[in-house]
């Protein structure tokens, strides 16, 4: 049995990328018999940029119900809010004593961040990898899914644990491996640029249909006339369609991009349609679940009293080694 873990800050309302590049994978590995999965809200790790608690707590509840919408087997898998399993906290603060700080100052996210920030760069975000590295080696994951971009911070997971393994000279910390699918590595966001909620260029498809449309309208494309041929290999909307329709679909539309007398405005409403189509079913749910909030609410505080049972089994094991106990 292999066991999976995966996290989703609570720092916007999940948008296609993240369904796409992060929850959908992780609940379809959890669905595969031989799989145990814990699955989390990384709302400490929203701090390091949400300030405003009640904004937080929106945001919290839109990622659970995200996962809740699609599909989620609570009964079967683990899932939790990271701020409600005090021993994430505590294992980050060992874990930072192992750390180097060369090893930090190297993170590219860190960089990338610091570079996009107009204001003082805070220690959270510094840190972040060791949180990060906590949350994994917490429930002994063995399997990561994450996009390319958080290849680096599995690495640096299994470098701290090998640290802290080499000094009791004992597997105190099962190292993990990141699973990347390659289709999915990076999701386009409206400009062409990783979709992302920094870069507000997002698609949010529980958005109500009206607002969702003037979001896909938005979508980036040239200034190819209605009645010449488009090459769809270029073109963002073809590329967020390919991502969700079936084979003969993206067919049928690359033929019609290429012969012309087809506007990316019939491309646009196309992949609208097909959002709408698609999902249907976790739209109402989700729906259902943000506007019910003692059912959501008890769905994730179940969750979080199974994994303080598998932390706490953790943290007694470092901390016999560190001479806390």
């Amino acid at each position: 049995m292999s066991r999976i873990l995966t996290g989703i800050q609570s720092s916007g309302r999940p948008h296609l990328g993240n369904i796409l590049g992060a929850i959908k994978p992780a609940i379809d590995l959890s669905k595969q018999p031989d799989n145990e999965s814990f699955l989390f809200i990384a709302d400490l790790h929203s701090l390091t940029t949400i300030k405003d608690g009640p904004t937080r707590r929106e945001f919290t509840r839109a990622v659970a119900a995200t996962w809740l919408a699609f599909g989620l087997d609570t009964a079967k898998n683990t899932f939790w809010r990271q701020s409600r399993v005090a021993e994430h906290t505590e294992l980050a603060w060992h874990l930072s004593c192992f750390t180097p700080i060369p090893m930090l100052n190297n993170a590219t996210s860190f960089k990338e961040k610091s570079d996009r920030a107009t204001g003082p760069v805070n220690t959270g975000l510094f840190v972040y990898p060791v949180l990060q590295a906590a949350d994994i080696l917490l429930y002994d994951a063995e399997i990561i899914p994450v996009g390319k971009d958080q290849r680096q911070h599995i690495e640096m997971t299994r470098d701290i644990a090998s640290a802290f393994n080499r000094q009791y000279d004992e597997d105190v910390f099962v190292l993990p491996e990141a699973r990347i699918d390659d289709r999915l590595m990076t999701i386009p966001g409206i400009d062409g640029a990783k979709m992302s909620k920094s870069y507000n260029n997002y698609i949010d498809i529980f958005l109500p249909e009206n607002e969702l449309w003037k979001v896909i309208k938005k979508i980036k494309s040239d200034s190819t006339p209605l009645e010449e041929p488009k090459d769809p290999a270029t073109d963002i909307t073809f590329q967020l369609y390919s991502l969700l329709a079936s084979d003969e679909k993206i067919a049928e539309m690359r033929s019609l991009y290429e012969g012309g007398n087809y506007g990316y405005g019939m491309a646009k409403k196309a992949f609208y349609e097909l959002i709408l189509e698609q999902f249907a079913e976790e739209r109402e749910r989700f729906n259902f679940y943000m506007t019910n909030n003692d059912a959501l609410e008890a769905e994730l505080q179940a969750g979080e009293a199974k994994a303080r049972v598998v932390a706490g089994q953790t943290i007694a094991r470092v901390r016999e080694k560190l001479g806390f106990n």
